[in-house]
């Protein structure tokens, strides 16, 4: 069973936003006495918190799904839904946050540091909220929106002072725990060390930590052995502490040569952009095993071909603790330098603030698309997309009232220039997204329609408009008094006096 995990990939997903409510208030005396349907709660975020209580990822390789509360429905007599709870998920410090494309989101080196991972949705807002001096009995309300789904990884760099590096079996584990209260596992084999160990050790005033890897190996950079795997761990130490074995009883082996292959994999090991490379770091080489009669005589033998290199070095024992409290003192001082150099080019550098973006009403854009019947017109923007989950399509009031803003965001205007025609098809989202035949308006009518429920733009209009009954009444009027005009000459030019003698002699001949 795994005990230690430093890199884990997490599925979140952020609780939804609660649906508006749609109500009409009832009271005595007063049968619809006004909307009075609450807001939505919206959903909990999930919130990464550097945690320095926290030291393994381990907790998220057994549940690497994790889910925030949803936000409650809204009801009526203006009760808002509640809001669903935040999720934090501590993490150890040092934690380094990326998408699932590699890209850094955010390096959580320092305690208390937090980053919301995952947005809860919004909660729709109720007919109440959406009544106004034009729109005074919405008959909709607005739906939640869902909460955000995202996929990461969580990488563990230990923070550390001092990294220990060497051969397996030099000694590593046995020298943490003989300079800290760290208690590694420690065997007579290779690779002991399975995961990295952190140790505290105070020199006098100075108090630092020391991170131990597992052993490097020649041909590490090529994936041999486990210590190349966990070298992320030392990348924010200031000192490495060479550890090299005087008594080893393998044969083709020295100190000398085992530091030229430990030099060379670290080499080959690429650091973050910015950050100094293992091999040009401060470094200390600690001659283990003197305990040993050979392994003495072989120390004292190589110390001034080290010393020639530039390497501070000291003479040391696990069993016998000889030669420790002088390497402690030397860690100690080095660690200092480094920190005291770190805090002032801190003091030097310009402080950065990381601001929201705000967003923008008209943050959006329109693709043109080919399709198998013709040009499919893509919107993708934050408040488009939100505004289309938020709607409710089997309502027509909520249809037209989505309608009214995206034609007031300028939509309509931007389709006409990238060419859309009536019928043309939009589709609002990625992917399949809302997909709708695009019928341009000519005025916002949300707010005056007729009856409550229905929007008269998706009735066929057969009703005639006052300007078109006034002109028909004209011609009608004009007709008619042409007719009299006719009729009048006629019977000036006596067309209709011979008609009558004619009929007034056939009475009479009766």
């Amino acid at each position: 069973m795994a005990t230690f995990v430093d890199e884990v990939r997490l599925y979140l997903r952020a609780g939804d936003g609660g649906n508006g409510c749609m109500s009409i208030r009832r009271e005595k005396f007063k049968p619809l006495a006004g909307p009075d349907g609450g807001n939505g709660g919206d959903g909990g975020d999930i919130v990464l918190v550097a945690d320095p209580d926290v030291t393994t990822l381990l907790t998220y390789h057994h549940t690497p799904h994790q889910r925030s509360d949803s936000g409650g429905f809204g009801m009526g007599d203006y009760r808002n839904g509640t809001k669903g709870g935040d999720l934090e998920l501590p993490v150890p410090v040092g934690t380094v946050v990326r998408d699932t494309d590699g890209e850094v989101i955010v390096d959580l080196d320092t305690p208390g540091m937090r980053l919301v991972a995952a947005e809860g949705g919004l909660g729709g807002l109720g007919n109440n909220s959406l009544a106004n001096s034009k729109r005074k009995a919405p008959g909709f309300a607005l739906l939640g929106t869902p909460g955000e789904t995202t996929e990461l990884v969580l990488e563990l760099k230990t923070v550390a002072d001092v990294a220990l590096v060497g051969y397996p079996s030099a000694g590593k584990s046995s020298l943490i725990a003989a300079m800290s209260a760290a208690k590694p596992k420690i065997a007579d084999y290779p690779f002991t060390t399975l995961h990295p160990n952190l140790g505290v050790i105070e020199t006098g005033n100075s108090r630092f930590t020391m991170a131990d890897v597992p052993g490097l190996i020649e041909g590490a950079s090529e994936g041999r052995g486990l210590g190349l795997e966990f070298l992320r761990h030392v990348e924010r130490c200031e000192a490495l502490l060479h550890v090299l074995d005087c008594a080893t009883l393998e044969p083709g082996r020295d100190p000398l040569s085992d530091l030229d292959i430990i030099l060379a994999e670290l080499d080959a090991y690429e650091v973050p952009e910015g950050q100094t490379p293992l091999t040009q770091r401060p470094a200390i080489v600690a001659l283990n095993k003197i305990d040993v009669p050979d392994g003495r005589e072989l120390a004292e033998f190589i110390r001034p071909d080290l010393e020639a290199r530039g390497y501070k070095v000291f003479l040391v024992s696990t069993v016998s603790h000889e030669g420790l409290r002088e390497l402690g003192f030397a860690l100690g001082d080095i660690v200092e330098q480094a920190r005291a150099a770190r805090a002032e080019q801190t003091e030097q550098r310009e402080r950065i603030v990381i601001r929201p973006k705000a967003v923008d009403e008209k943050d959006y854009t329109i693709r043109v698309e080919g399709g198998t019947w013709g040009d499919i017109y893509r919107i993708l923007g934050r408040k488009p997309e939100r505004w289309v989950a938020q709607t409710d399509f089997a309502n027509d009031e909520a249809v037209g009232y989505l309608a009214d803003r995206l034609a007031k965001l300028g939509l309509e205007d931007a389709l006409v220039a990238k060419g859309a025609q009536a019928g043309s098809t939009v589709v609002i989202g990625p992917g399949d997204g809302m997909i709708f035949d695009w019928e341009p308006t000519l005025s916002s009518a949300a707010e005056v329609m007729t009856a409550r429920g229905s929007d008269i733009r998706f009735e066929e209009r057969t009703r005639r408009t006052t300007k078109e009954r006034r002109e028909d009444y004209y011609r009608w009027m004009d007709a008619k008094s042409a007719a009299r005009e006719q009729l009048e000459d006629e019977r000036k030019a006596g067309i209709w006096n011979g008609d009558d003698e004619a009929a007034e002699s056939a009475e009479n001949s009766r």
